[in-house]
């Protein structure tokens, strides 16, 4: 059987690897109070999805959380090997989660749920969120109510993300009501971190050659023609913050109920140990 092409959808969740470089300089990090109502201000052991080159890992470990960073791609998680230290790390998808049923306090992703499948990794969340965890999403937005960003907007283009994952969440079964509060931050941003920005976003990576040079070309005369040279500027965002308590399916039942449906744990032994081989 031929194999199929891949979607664009698949080509881009795929192109971080080759701009992983580009990601790491040209992409914002998570406000701090963002990332204390995301998770919490006591300590927690947090498992983080999709992390990237760690920008939210960063802020994570500083804040004093015992931290799981898992990402699929093996480029990305060399990046973040290497930026950040105090966070263990796998290679892994949130479709299959290295972790022990209900074992950890918080499951995290920032800037990577709209890339899951979430019929199989919402399920999976839950499968490792101790009674009283949570999922937390987070996406970084341009702050497009400001003429110029919007502007900067049109030129870079987009890509259809899931703007709001509460339907999303809720049609699972597996989680309470979703919270959502937003954050404001600003980038320090220059001409070339400008192009590491953009480079960055999957939407124009993947473009052909001659089409991504005309892009960044673009963007790089919008920013000349700014006046903003050397000096750089303040790229201002808004932090979109997503909070979703676990169901907790074995609350009530007693010793002689079926705990099929529930999801036992399948470790054969203690649920707070996480099954991983570290990295």
């Amino acid at each position: 059987m031929d194999e199929q092409e891949p979607t664009q959808g698949q080509r881009w969740a795929n192109s971080f690897g080759a701009v992983a470089a580009a990601y790491e300089r040209g992409r914002p990090t998570y406000p701090a109070d963002a990332v204390r109502w995301l998770v919490g201000r006591e300590a927690a052991t947090v498992l983080e999805l999709g992390a990237g080159t760690g920008k939210l890992t960063a802020e994570l470990v500083a804040q004093g959380h015992d931290v799981l960073a898992t990402e699929p791609d093996e480029q990305m998680l060399e990046r973040l090997e290497a930026n950040v230290r105090g966070a263990r790390t796998a290679l892994a998808s949130a479709e299959d989660l290295p972790a022990g049923d209900r074992s950890v306090d918080v499951v995290i992703a920032a800037q990577a749920f709209h890339w899951f499948d979430h019929e199989v990794a919402l399920p999976e969340i839950a499968r490792v969120l101790k009674p009283g965890g949570a999922l937390a999403l987070v996406w970084n937005h341009r702050d497009d109510r400001i003429p110029w960003v919007r502007r900067l907007g049109d030129l870079i283009g987009t890509q259809e993300q899931l703007s709001e994952p509460a339907g999303v969440i809720a049609d699972s079964g597996c989680f309470e009501p979703t919270e959502h509060k937003t954050f404001k931050h600003w980038q320090e941003i220059n001409r070339d971190s400008l192009v590491d920005l953009v480079l960055s976003r999957s939407n124009v990576s993947t473009l052909p050659d001659d089409e991504r040079e005309a892009k960044l070309a673009a963007v790089l005369e919008f920013y000349d023609d700014f006046g903003r040279g050397y000096d750089g500027m303040q790229l201002p965002y808004v932090t979109h913050c997503f909070r979703a308590p676990v169901v907790d399916r074995l609350a009530g039942r007693t010793d002689g109920d079926d705990l099929e449906e529930s999801g036992p744990p399948t470790d054969g032994g203690d649920s707070d140990v996480l099954l991983i081989d570290f990295r």
